[in-house]
C-alpha cells in the first residue's frame, strides 16, 4: 500500500475499512497457512499484507479517537 493508497484509505467510511480489515487478515492467514506447506513463493506479500492491516486499524482508532 503506498502514500497514494493511504491516503484514499483514511477517507473511506468505517464500514468500508473494517470489510477491507477482514479480507486482509483473511488473505493473511491464507499466506500463513501456505508458508507452513512451502507454496509461498513471494514472502514479501505477507509483510505487505501486514502493514495494510496496520495501517487500516491506524485509520480506525485515529477515528475513534476524533469522535
Amino acid at each position: 500500500m503506498k502514500d497514494k493508497e493511504f491516503q484514499q484509505v483514511k477517507i473511506k467510511p468505517i464500514e468500508a475499512l473494517n470489510k477491507e480489515l477482514v479480507d486482509y487478515r483473511e488473505k493473511l492467514r491464507k499466506f500463513k497457512f501456505d508458508l507452513s506447506q512451502g507454496k509461498v513463493k513471494d514472502i514479501k506479500e505477507i509483510k505487505k499484507t501486514k502493514k495494510a492491516v496496520a495501517r487500516i486499524l491506524t485509520v480506525i482508532s485515529q477515528n475513534n479517537l476524533n469522535k
